[in-house]
């Protein structure tokens, strides 16, 4: 019975991180100076990569999908869900610091997805 509730757990902290993701990142795509202003950066000239970050971070967030639907059947894309946080957590911290607002974003759901996984155990 556990495990059903720790699978549950873990789903509606994917599909959170899912909407938190499309939150920022849709709006990144049009306005990405407004986007970069709200995490603490400045200004840019040229905002294609800024806005194709957001696409990229749109297409990242599908990938979550499977995971969030099952992830017993889909424990790979699971554990890569989780790894992806804490990859933006590293990204964000060692080389954009200014960004530290995203970091803690990734860290978030990085520790409570993978204690829930965790949590949920081995198939």
């Amino acid at each position: 019975m556990a495990k059903r509730h720790y699978a549950t757990g873990f789903r509606l902290m994917v599909l959170l991180g899912v909407v938190a993701n499309l939150a920022l990142a849709i709006p990144a795509v049009f306005v990405p100076n407004t986007v970069i202003a709200l995490v603490g950066g400045a200004p840019v000239a040229e905002t294609v990569w800024p806005a194709f970050a957001g696409w990229l971070l749109i297409l990242l967030s599908l990938f979550y999908l499977p995971a969030a639907l099952d992830p017993d059947r889909f424990r790979m894309v699971a554990v890569l869900t989780v790894l992806a946080r804490f990859a933006g957590v590293v990204f964000f911290t060692l080389l954009y610091p200014q960004f530290l607002l995203l970091a803690l974003f990734d860290l978030f759901f990085g520790v409570t997805q993978g204690a829930l996984l965790l949590a949920l155990g081995r198939r």
